[in-house]
């Protein structure tokens, strides 16, 4: 046992030293790259193309399930974007609430019979919506299969080359569209996907589907997911796609070639992660028909979304992540992991995510017991133990620090100087506990997946405005 226990020392040592070192040069590449690009987007720029005629056309697709007291603001906003050609196709998910009567009797909605191409298989859709006096926007009132199947309704309807996810959650700043498109325009012919940034609403002030006064969250849960979030975006997500290993383009905002999402067989229903997985399968198909791509991340357009507010919510939408994530490793990260043709997605990123991500919990989890049995057998040295946790902390706080550093220095979206001062504090915070807990829910996320528990979970919904 203590031959063991030794070995799992050297081991965690090891494992400890491995991450750091991934975390720091993502950092790096994230730092190097972010100013460049944040000269590239400067806002006379986006302003120009805003009324362009050269921006490729947008179909945005919106999901929505049970989303009465969001659904107008939210549609409202996408129909004030600073962008010339797009269309809104709202895509009610068998909601049990008001969603459906909401948007109908909102914008003056008939049913119509659309010639539509049937590409994905979906669920029975009960009936295609639209004003023309609301010329871009349509509605598709369809049953119940889920997030992923919305999508594919909506893609099958779509009439443009390029398609934008938009959660109903969430609201687009209004020249958002024209940023990511601006990414996507450098390089048209190579870049299947492109991730929106997703910042936190809560406590924000929003008027008719605009955010006015943007504020640091009041509450504990959406304060700690805020500076969680600028962390993953700002320090995580600019490095990844600076060497095209971003696996993920979050749900709440992304464009994507249709032609390409079509090519993969549209988004896998029927289990959380959908976002993650169509990514998985873009990186897969274009490596494996060397075709020459890119999925970039535009960290200056701007989707703001609620968080979770309560410890309930929160850990019901991180167990689902959990599942999800495992779920996606499992039915197609395992076939490209160390595998040369997969490039840098097969040999960096994925490695990165089942060992560090995926593997985590139960890497942590070991370490606890491991702990109690160098306790027990009285074989820990207390002050390298100390060293050793107080290195790992500091590590992961100057990675914070340095998202902040990103976030004040090349987009300030925080006025006040309290709020900055709140974020650095919450950066502090959030390794007293909140990732702690954040491993326990991911763990029971598994111990779901393992017993076939496929519920959505909870998530209630307030009003923007509140």
């Amino acid at each position: 046992m203590r031959e063991f226990l030794l070995g799992y020392g050297y081991f965690a040592m090891y494992y400890a030293l491995a991450i750091t070192f991934i975390y720091f040069l993502i950092f790096g590449l994230s730092i190097r790259h972010t100013f460049p690009l944040q000269r590239g987007i400067r806002y006379n720029r986006v302003r120009k193309l805003s009324g362009s005629e050269h921006v490729p056309p947008v179909s945005l697709l919106v999901p929505a399930y049970n989303e009465e007291l969001m659904i107008k603001e939210n549609v409202r906003s996408l129909l004030a974007l600073n962008y010339p050609e797009y269309e809104v196709i709202v895509v009610n998910d068998g909601s049990k609430d008001d969603t459906a009567k909401i948007m109908i009797e909102e914008f003056q909605l008939k049913e119509i019979k659309p010639i539509v191409a049937k590409r994905i298989k979906t669920e029975q859709v009960r009936g295609y919506y639209h004003n023309p006096e609301y010329p871009n926007l349509y509605f598709i009132d369809k049953e119940n299969g889920g997030k992923a199947d919305s999508l594919n309704a909506g893609i099958n309807l779509s009439r443009h080359p390029l398609i934008s996810t938009i959660d109903a959650d969430s609201l687009l700043e209004k020249d958002a569209l024209t940023r990511i498109a601006r990414v996507y325009m450098e390089n048209p012919e190579e870049t299947v996907a492109v991730g929106g940034n997703v910042r936190i609403l809560n406590s924000c002030t929003v008027e008719d589907g605009i955010v006015k006064k943007i504020r640091f969250p009041r509450q504990w849960w959406p304060a700690l997911q805020n500076v969680e979030y600028i962390k993953a975006f700002l320090g995580g997500r600019i490095g990844w796609s600076s060497v095209n290993g971003l696996i993920i383009v979050s749900g709440a905002f992304g464009v994507f070639q249709k032609d390409k999402v079509i090519a993969v067989g549209g988004y896998r229903g029927g289990y959380p992660g959908e976002d993650m997985n169509i990514v998985i399968k873009l990186h897969r198909y274009c490596l494996e028909n060397k075709i020459p791509y890119q999925v970039a991340f535009c960290p200056d357009a701007v989707c703001w979304t609620q968080a979770p507010d309560t410890y309930r919510i929160l850990s019901s939408q991180r167990m689902r992540w959990g599942r999800g994530n495992l779920k996606n490793m499992i039915e197609e990260g395992i076939h490209m992991v160390f595998r040369p043709r997969y490039k840098v997605f097969g040999l960096l990123t994925l490695p990165y995510n089942i060992l560090f991500e995926t593997l985590n919990p139960y890497f942590r989890l070991s370490g606890l017991l491991a702990m109690i049995g160098y306790w027990l057998l009285n074989m820990a040295d207390w002050k390298t133990v100390a060293v050793f946790m107080l290195v790992n902390f500091f590590s992961c706080f100057i990675l914070s620090l340095g998202a902040l550093y990103i976030e004040e220095k090349a987009f300030s979206r925080y006025p006040k100087l309290s709020d900055l001062n709140k974020m650095m504090i919450y950066s502090f915070l959030m390794f007293l506990g909140y990732r702690q807990v954040g491993v326990l829910w991911r763990f029971l996320g598994h111990i779901d997946f393992f017993r076939n528990n496929n519920s959505w979970g909870t998530m209630v919904r307030t009003n923007f405005n509140k």
